[in-house]
C-alpha cells in the first residue's frame, strides 16, 4: 500500500498542495498531523489530487475538513486532478461537515454553579405548582363524575380496573406471600435468641396490615401501571391525539385522566388486601415450618394479638396512593413534548416520582397514626 503524503508549494499563482498515495481511512493515522500541520492561509491554493491511488470517506473528509479551513480565512479553494467518482464523494462529504465545530465547555466558576442550582430549584418549584393544578382539575373532573356518574366511561373504567387490578394479581400475590415467608425467617432467627418465637406471629401481622403490605403493593403499582399510564398517554400527545379530542370538544381530563384514577381508587384497596392475606399465608407457612407454629395456633394468635385497627390503617392509605401514583403518572403524561425520548423520559420520571411520594406520604401517616396513639 502506497502511503498517503501531502506537500505544500508555493508558485506565481499562490500555493500549491500535493496529495499523493492512497488516502483511506486505515491509513490516515500516518498523515493527520501533516494535515493539521497547514496553516490556514488566504490567496489562491489549489489541491492538486492527481497522484491520489485512492480515496474513501475518511480521506475525502480529510481533504474537505482542510479545504473548510482555508476557505474560512478568505482562501479561494480550487481541485486539480480528480475523477468523477472522488469529485462526487468529495462534494458529499464536504457538504455533511458542520459549519460549527463546537465550542469547549468552559470551566464554571462558583457564581455558575449557584445560578443552576437556582434555575433548577425555580423549575422544581415550577413543577410543584403545576402537579398541584393538575389534582385540584383530577379532584373537579372526579367530583363533576360523582355527581353525574354517567359522565364517567365505563368501558374504558372496566378495561384500567383489568390492566391495572385483575392482571397485577399474580406479582401481587407473590410478592407479598415471599414478604411474609423473609419476615417470618427473619424474625424467627432474631427471637430464637430470647425464647419469644411465639411474637412471631405479632411482628408478621402488624408489620404487613399497617405497613409493608400496601406499602409494597403501591410501589409495584406505580411501577407496573403508573409507567403504562405515562407511556399511553404520553404517545397519544407525540401524535397529537389529544389535540384531535380538544378539537372535537372532548375533555382529556376526563376521557383519559378519570378512568385510570377511578380503577386505582378501586383496584389498589382490592390489591392490598390480597397482598396482605398472601403475606399472612406465607409467613404462617414459615412459622410452622421453622417454628412449628400449627396454623392453628397462628389464627389463634393473629385474632388475640391483632386489632382490626391495624388492617384498617394499611386500608385508609390505599386511596390516597392511588391517586397520588394516578395524578403523577398522567402528569408526566401531558408534559411529553415532541419525541418518543421525551416519552421514556417522563416515563423514568413518573415511576421514582410516584414511588418517592408514596414512600412521604407514607411516613406522613406513621407519624399522625402515631401521634393519635392509633
Amino acid at each position: 500500500m502506497t502511503q498517503p503524503m501531502i506537500h505544500s508549494d508555493k508558485d506565481a499563482n499562490g500555493v500549491c498542495l500535493r496529495i499523493s498515495g492512497e488516502l483511506l481511512t486505515k491509513s490516515l493515522a500516518s498523515v493527520e498531523q501533516a494535515f493539521a500541520a497547514v496553516q490556514p492561509q488566504g490567496g489562491d491554493i489549489t489541491f492538486d489530487l492527481s497522484q491520489v491511488e485512492a480515496l474513501d470517506t475518511g480521506g475525502a473528509w480529510l481533504i474537505a475538513d482542510l479545504a473548510r479551513r482555508n476557505r474560512a480565512v478568505g482562501a479561494q479553494v480550487r481541485f486539480e486532478g480528480l475523477s468523477p467518482a472522488q469529485s462526487a464523494l468529495l462534494d458529499t462529504v464536504a457538504k455533511n461537515i458542520p459549519d460549527d465545530p463546537g465550542i469547549e465547555a468552559v470551566h464554571r466558576s462558583f457564581i455558575d454553579w449557584v445560578a443552576s442550582v437556582g434555575q433548577r430549584t425555580a423549575g422544581a418549584w415550577k413543577d410543584t405548582l403545576s402537579v398541584l393544578g393538575f389534582l385540584g382539575l383530577t379532584l373537579h373532573r372526579l367530583a363533576r363524575t360523582i355527581v353525574k356518574p354517567w359522565r364517567l366511561r365505563q368501558a374504558a373504567l372496566v378495561s384500567q380496573m383489568e390492566e391495572t387490578g385483575f392482571r397485577a394479581i399474580p406479582i401481587v400475590a407473590l410478592m407479598g406471600f415471599l414478604i411474609g415467608v423473609v419476615l417470618a425467617f427473619q424474625g424467627a432467627t432474631q427471637l430464637k435468641q430470647f425464647g419469644a418465637e411465639i411474637f412471631v406471629v405479632e411482628l408478621i401481622s402488624i408489620s404487613v396490615l399497617r405497613e409493608l403490605g400496601i406499602l409494597l403493593t403501591a410501589i409495584i403499582v406505580a411501577g407496573r401501571s403508573g409507567s403504562a399510564f405515562t407511556a399511553s398517554i404520553g404517545s397519544m400527545k407525540v401524535q397529537e391525539e389529544i389535540d384531535a379530542m380538544r378539537t372535537l370538544g372532548l375533555d382529556p381530563i376526563e376521557v383519559l385522566v378519570i378512568p385510570r384514577v377511578v380503577a386505582l381508587l378501586i383496584m389498589l384497596p382490592i390489591l392490598g388486601f390480597i397482598a396482605d392475606m398472601a403475606a399472612l399465608i406465607g409467613g404462617g407457612l414459615m412459622s410452622w415450618i421453622d417454628l412449628g407454629i400449627s396454623p392453628g395456633m397462628f389464627v389463634t394468635r393473629l385474632k388475640e394479638s391483632t386489632g382490626i385497627w391495624h388492617f384498617a390503617i394499611g386500608m385508609i392509605k390505599a386511596p390516597f396512593f392511588a391517586v397520588v401514583i394516578g395524578v403523577i403518572a398522567c402528569w408526566q403524561a401531558m408534559q411529553v413534548k415532541g419525541s418518543a425520548q421525551s416519552v421514556g423520559q417522563r416515563t423514568t420520571a413518573s415511576v421514582v416520582q410516584s414511588i418517592f411520594m408514596v414512600i412521604a406520604l407514607d411516613a406522613l401517616f406513621s407519624i399522625f397514626f402515631s401521634v393519635l396513639e392509633v
